[in-house]
């Protein structure tokens, strides 16, 4: 078959053909009367398994090491070509986020196109200064879309930096939950919990929901930070949380307070919560004591009649911990009415 019909059959080019033989990679077997190259059966199957082999992303070279060497074991250069393959990947979708990231900012020229990209260029910096200078002094009347600060805020690891980008968040416009609350899904227990802690400083509705959906998840840690802002914004949900956190002395001072703040708005069976939580630890001194601690953030009255019949308990160190917050609490009262009638 000469090379014009090889060329039709085979989709491979006249000038691509006579290039594989020149390099050696396919040589025709046979020439006419006239010069012209003729090839075989096996010379186009040879050109077929070429083909085959470049679609992979070996170069010519490569393919012909293949091709001639019996010994050729194909595992190590397809390891290499996938290793490859997914650098070039990951660099083509680093190129798209920042097209779009420049496509959302909707530059009005050049100039302000521009400087996103050096935003962005700031964002992804190695340096965490550079990283923080970036967040707290944006170039001038460029907005910064809330899906670039999102994806910065669950990837960055420095939590100085972090806390700059959770604040210029919660200040960007857009639909800053949306862009945010994929991280609470992620396979990553690190990135689960930089979305919850940007999350718990976004106020809204929206946030609560999605706060609601956290402190059901299996996250630990995730759940108690989620149920000391579903708390602090009056969320009755969050109770039993708290009260674990109180248990397992988890940020166990900061859920005491938020527990008080809860039984001072009206939530009721707080007190209750923990009363049973006292009971259920009979054996375990600490955990009753942080209890016993927690009671003295209720209102007077509650926390008052919790406290005195802790203070005849069976455990010494429980009774004496309730008395002394009686007194506490009778103080902190008084000094309360005090300040009220004045």
């Amino acid at each position: 078959m000469l090379i014009g019909e090889v060329a039709r059959r085979s989709g491979v080019s006249t000038r691509m053909l006579r290039h594989y033989d020149a390099l050696g990679l396919v040589r025709p077997t046979g020439r006419t009367v006239g010069g012209y190259r003729e090839y075989s059966a096996d010379d186009i199957r040879r050109i077929f398994h070429v083909e085959s082999l470049r679609s992979l992303g070996m170069s010519l070279r490569q393919i012909g090491r293949a091709l001639e060497d019996p010994a050729f074991v194909p595992a190590e250069l397809v390891g290499d070509l996938i290793r490859r393959t997914e650098d070039r990947l990951k660099r083509e979708q680093e190129l798209l986020d920042r097209l779009r990231a420049v496509d959302a900012s909707a530059p009005s020229g050049w100039e302000g196109a521009l400087r996103i990209v050096e935003l962005l260029r700031g964002l992804n910096s190695s340096g965490a200064v550079r990283r923080q200078q970036t967040v707290l002094a944006p170039a001038d009347d460029v907005p910064v879309p809330a899906e670039v600060l999102a994806k910065a805020v669950l990837a960055e690891s420095d939590p100085n930096v972090a806390g700059a980008l959770r604040w210029a968040l919660a200040r960007t416009g857009g639909d800053i939950v949306a862009n945010v609350a994929p991280g609470l899904r992620s396979d990553d227990a690190e990135i689960r919990r930089r979305a919850v802690l940007a999350l718990i400083e976004l106020p809204g509705n929206e946030a609560t929901s999605v706060l609601m959906d956290a402190l059901a998840g299996s996250d630990a840690v995730v759940r108690r930070h989620a149920a000391l802002a579903l708390g602090a914004r009056g969320v009755e949900e969050a109770v039993p949380t708290l009260v674990e956190m109180v248990v397992e002395g988890r940020n166990d001072v900061e859920a005491a307070e938020v527990l008080g703040a809860l039984a001072d708005g009206g939530v009721g069976g707080i007190v209750g919560a923990l009363m049973d939580a006292v009971a259920a630890h009979l054996a375990d001194s600490a955990v009753r004591i942080r209890l016993t601690q927690a009671l003295a953030e209720m209102p007077g009255t509650l926390a008052q009649g919790a406290l005195r019949r802790l203070a005849g308990d069976e455990d010494p160190a429980v009774a004496l911990v309730a008395s002394a917050l009686v007194k506490v609490v009778e103080e902190r009262d008084s000094a309360g009415e005090v300040s009220g009638s004045a």
